[in-house]
């Protein structure tokens, strides 16, 4: 047994046991600062990489939350082409209607089938270059295009039995300083009628033309050029002839296939500007009116050119200052104006009389409504054909709008009309009822520049 013979005692501490002043807050120190005794210029290199390393610690971290973010989203499903058309030379512009595909090339048209992609049918015209182009399906294999090339003419083209048939120039003139661009072209479905907003050099106006489809069937199925395979035929002024110099290939012409051309219904020109009156009385002002079930464009009135130009001073000298601000510009030029033109089925609007026949699927008139003016007309397209279009035709119907139109829209069944305002007032009208459906203002100083129904 070990027997302890002096007390429990606790030695006295070592000189060489002593804390040194640097090492008395140890276990405080961070084990990377280590580092920090590094020399320079190896500190700021260190530094340096560190920050690299944790800027990209935070981008990795930040896609990669992007990433779990776009795969809790719906995917589109991507579509990646299965064939592709040769062409000869540049395509502009296409169409689809029925089996075919319609190309409008640098030098012409192009027809391909859409199943094998395979060329049937080709319009070469060197100097005819096609920039825009409408087509619609007529049935029995009949196809109509309307085509715009770069000078602004309109081709009116018909396609039967994988053949195609210049029936048309649309705005062809003789005399060059006469000549007209297209602005727009529109086919509504059926293909009984083709809308042509023309524009000139000091003015622009609407032609709307009927399509005789019926007639052209029966005048193909009749034309020994048909039934061979129908072709191009050209039909061109001199002074087209000249400035174009077409060339066709791929295609045989005939003389004897001749096809009824289209007519000339309305002229639609822009309203003229309300100037004062020249009517003595009431009485022959209202002599000059229709049968007051309409509302007219306001050139029916007793206000005349003194009243017109003491308002103008009035209106002038009230608002001096924001006339100057706007730099008002005063120009005696009449410049080209854009119209908006959509085709309408029958409606309680248009009321057409028991002598006029009607079809539900057939477009019986057209809204028209050009720029700064706040008035919609409508027009009757089942009017008896006359031998000469009138030059200013009236409207058969009205609308008034408290601010200028700005733009419009129809619907596919034709049944809904929405007008848009300068005001930012947007209203859906119901044809068939004859009364708006909803007026929405939109808050703010915005102006809307078009409008569409989904």
């Amino acid at each position: 047994a070990y027997i302890r013979k002096h007390p429990l005692e606790i030695p006295p501490p070592s000189e060489k046991d002593w804390l040194k002043d640097d090492e008395e807050d140890f276990f405080l120190q961070d084990p990377d600062r280590k580092r920090d005794a590094l020399p320079q210029p190896f500190r700021m290199i260190n530094k340096l990489v560190m920050l690299v390393f944790e800027n990209a610690m935070e981008i990795i971290e930040r896609r990669e939350m992007l990433r779990e973010a776009q795969k809790l989203k719906v995917q589109p499903t991507k579509c990646f082409p299965t064939a592709e058309f040769q062409v000869t030379g540049r395509a502009n512009c296409l169409a689809a209607s029925g089996k075919y595909v319609f190309v409008g090339l640098s030098v012409g048209l192009a027809a391909f089938k859409v199943p094998d992609c395979e060329e049937v049918c080709a319009w070469d015209a060197v100097k005819t270059e096609i920039c825009a182009i409408h087509a619609l399906d007529l049935g029995n294999e009949r196809h109509v295009l309307l085509a715009v090339d770069e000078m602004g003419l309109v081709w009116l083209f018909c396609f039967h039995k994988e053949s195609f048939l210049l029936i048309k120039i649309l705005n062809e003139a003789e005399d060059i300083s006469k000549r007209s661009t297209c602005v727009e072209v529109v086919l509504p479905p059926g293909g009984d009628y083709a809308g042509v907003l023309l524009q000139g050099n000091t003015k622009a106006w609407l032609e709307i033309y009927r399509l005789p489809k019926d007639s052209w069937l029966k005048e193909m199925e009749k034309s020994p050029g048909a039934a061979a395979g129908l072709a191009c035929r050209e039909r061109r002024s001199s002074w087209t002839s000249a400035v174009l110099n077409t060339s066709i290939s791929h295609c045989a012409i005939f003389s004897d296939a001749k096809l009824s051309l289209p007519v000339l219904l309305l002229k639609v020109k822009p309203p003229k500007p309300i100037t004062g009156s020249s009517f003595k009385s009431p009485l022959d002002a209202l002599k000059k009116m229709d049968d007051g079930s309409m509302l007219g464009l306001g050139y029916n009135h007793l206000i005349k050119d003194s009243q017109w130009e003491q308002q103008e001073a009035i209106f002038r000298s009230t608002y001096r200052e924001y006339l100057e601000a706007e730099g008002e510009r005063e120009s005696k030029e009449e410049i080209p104006r854009r119209a908006t033109f959509h085709f309408l089925l029958p409606s309680w609007i248009l009321q057409v009389g028991p002598e006029m026949k009607v079809q539900p699927d057939v477009p019986s008139g057209i809204s028209v409504h050009w720029d700064g003016s706040h008035n919609l007309c409508l027009y009757l397209l089942n009017h008896p054909l006359k031998e000469k279009v009138d030059s200013d035709p009236k409207p058969d119907v009205v609308w008034p709008c408290a601010a200028p139109i700005a733009c419009s829209a129809i619907s596919s069944c034709s049944r809904y009309l929405a007008l848009a305002c300068e005001d930012a007032t947007i209203t859906i009208w119901d044809k068939h009822l004859g009364y708006p459906l909803s007026v929405t203002a939109i808050l703010g100083e915005r102006l809307i520049r078009s409008i569409h129904f989904l």
